[in-house]
């Protein structure tokens, strides 16, 4: 039933899974020196939407997301510190208590944005030897060389290397992709091993056939997604700054080093955007969840805000943008709310409509005004509420966890509702009746269950 966006053929293609109702997924997870800031979020929550849909739609997903905590470099390309032990300095901490931190802060940012954790965590300090095996595969086929200062993958090698990204390899100034390193071959080639310092002791390095040091950066994806996984993924996620280089080198190493084909479907989502600028780091325009909640905003708004936009579209940041999230998801629970507890029948003409924008490429924004759509029908209201709840097993609001929010009554308003109850105790329901309507003047809006009294600010 999905129809995808392929990367690598750059169209929509119909999903065909390689085991009927298995799904296998590889989703590039985070490199832990630092929070994630809410631009790494949008990732997660696509491919969070992307997996719900997949299980709405009946298949069995088996996903691996990796944990960076070895081998990144500051450049993103082979030079430069590790990001683990300069954050490591800077925080007068080891290497090991800066991975654990962010490790544990990363998860609780899942849990927070009611993202489903992957089927397997792997860190990247925990695959040495995995990473090592990966390394010899492609020294014994040709596609290594040694300089000095680690094992490089010679790209020039590997026919169609730059098929994903549609790289223009001829004649590229390697200062536009990489520094400068007179000793690579070729100006795409990549570190699979890098030695350590002669003149310092990393925190992190091992052993190996080659010297101690410590694996590319690129590495740990191919050589962990292929051990839970095999040899041909089907699906691998991911933001679009991974195709031209990270991704492109998995690509590289996995298919040189198996002969087969590494992902059916590469899914990519487009960049979160704040003042013109892609939100990293490196911008300056770090914004984590935590930021977001200290400015009065549930982590539900912003996975709220994130299905807004398709996910192959940039995502326009703005503290106006998250208000006007703020207030439809505010609306939305309470519209939620005001069905009741009770569920009907789920309608069959709303579901078939929102199986096919669902699936038409994770079509999130017309979803949305499908849930809308179903609110204002005239459907009755427990069929509404059974419809919507199918509708969040892949939205993921857990809606059927909202509780009515009590509002703070004023002290006069707190001692009719108490007359009331008492009136009712002693089942005098002309007075109840009566105070009820006092009330409903004074703009409060009181609903009896069996059990319980509700209190409710008329609008």
């Amino acid at each position: 039933m999905l129809n995808i966006y392929n990367t690598l053929s750059r169209k929509v293609e119909k999903f065909i899974p390689q085991k009927d109702k298995k799904v296998s997924m590889y989703s590039c997870g985070p490199t832990v020196y630092d929070y994630a800031h809410i631009g790494n979020l949008r990732a997660y929550v696509v491919s969070d939407i992307l997996k719900r849909t997949l299980l709405f739609d009946g298949y069995e997903v088996k996903q691996v997301m990796n944990i960076t905590d070895v081998g990144h470099l500051t450049s993103d390309n082979d030079v430069g510190e590790d990001k683990i032990e300069k954050s490591a300095r800077r925080q007068a901490k080891s290497a090991q208590e800066i991975a654990d931190f962010y490790t544990k802060a990363f998860k609780n940012d899942f849990k927070e944005l009611n993202i489903i954790f992957p089927n397997i965590w792997a860190k990247a300090s925990e695959h040495i030897d995995d990473q090592v095996e990966l390394i010899k595969k492609l020294q014994e086929k040709g596609f290594v060389y040694q300089i000095s200062d680690g094992l490089y993958f010679d790209t020039a090698k590997f026919e169609n290397y730059g098929k994903l990204a549609r790289l223009n390899l001829k004649g590229q100034d390697e200062g536009a992709r990489v520094e400068i390193n007179p000793e690579k071959k070729n100006p795409t080639d990549f570190a699979v091993w890098k030695f350590s310092p002669k003149d310092r002791q990393r925190q992190m390095e091992w052993d190996s056939p080659w010297g101690k040091g410590f694996p590319g950066w690129h590495l740990e994806c191919s050589a962990m997604s292929m051990k839970y996984l095999g040899q041909t993924l089907d699906i691998h996620t991911g933001g679009i700054d991974h195709i031209p280089v990270h991704h492109t080198n998995e690509i590289a190493q996995s298919e040189a080093a198996t002969g087969k084909k590494f992902v059916n479907y590469w899914v990519h989502n487009e960049f979160l955007v704040f003042k013109e600028s892609k939100m990293a780091k490196s911008e300056g325009n770090f914004i984590t969840l935590e930021t977001l909640k200290e400015k009065g905003f549930d982590p539900f708004v912003y996975r709220f805000f994130c299905l807004g936009a398709h996910y192959r579209s940039k995502l326009n940041f703005s503290w106006e943008a998250m208000d006007n999230a703020k207030s439809s998801w505010k609306k939305l629970q309470n519209k939620f709310l005001d069905l009741g507890r009770q569920n009907g029948r789920v309608d069959s003409k709303f579901l078939e409509q929102f199986k096919l924008i669902i699936n038409d490429d994770l079509n999130t924004p017309q979803a949305l005004a499908l849930m809308w759509e179903v609110l204002g029908s005239d459907l009755n209201d427990f069929d509404k509420r059974a419809t919507l709840l199918e509708f969040d097993k892949v939205f993921g609001f857990d809606l059927d966890k909202l509780k009515m929010s009590e509002p703070e009554l004023p002290a006069e308003i707190k001692k009719m509702v108490k007359e009331r109850e008492q009136a009712r105790l002693y089942k005098d329901w002309g007075k109840s009746d009566q105070l009820r309507d006092k009330l409903k003047e004074k703009g409060w809006l009181v609903e009896d269950a069996p059990d319980t009294t509700k209190v409710k600010k008329i609008k």
